[in-house]
């Protein structure tokens, strides 16, 4: 049984809210494959996040879209505006917070500090430098070239598996 506030019951089939029961209706199995970051310069974007570290794929085409490597789901970068076009939404403007948060997890509040320190490098802007946090681990966030925001965590309530993934209690 996972922790979450006292009103909330997760099993694998169901999630128990106050006193209704919703079952998926999603006849598949929920993974996240691929996530997609709308950029502005997918050129510039794809230089900082090779900087980070990122494995750029061979299935990238060059200034128009390009696609990373990770232990778990596939990290691509399109053009915000062909991205909004394609989900059929009103592209944002402006540089205000789109409502999401992307993380790596590490295996310390050392490796976080240094993970921080290697961003602000590649151009990334600090939001909230490391620190501890009241849930007991030690964090802090980056954003991205286009404001995407990152945090870097140590969560020393789920270790990490050889790939580096987070292994969540059952």
């Amino acid at each position: 049984m996972a922790t979450f506030p006292s009103r909330w019951a997760v099993s694998q089939r169901a999630v128990v809210s106050e006193c209704r029961v919703t079952v998926p209706v999603m006849p598949i199995r929920p993974v996240v494959s691929l996530i997609t970051l709308g950029v502005h310069d997918v050129a510039a974007s794809t230089r900082f996040y090779e900087l980070l570290g990122f494995e750029r794929s061979s299935s990238s085409v060059a200034g128009e879209v390009s696609f990373f490597r990770t232990p778990g789901s596939i990290l691509a970068l399109w053009g915000a505006a062909e991205l909004a076009a394609d989900a059929n939404v009103a592209p944002r403007s402006g540089d205000a917070f789109r409502g999401a948060a992307l993380a790596i997890n590490l295996a310390s509040p050392a490796d976080v500090d240094a993970a921080l320190a290697g961003a602000q490098a590649a151009g990334a802007v600090i939001t909230r430098p490391a620190r501890a946090v009241e849930w007991g681990g030690y964090s802090g966030y980056f954003a991205d070239p286009d404001g995407h925001v990152w945090e870097v965590a140590h969560n020393p309530f789920w270790p990490l598996d050889d790939r580096g993934l987070p292994q969540l209690p059952d």
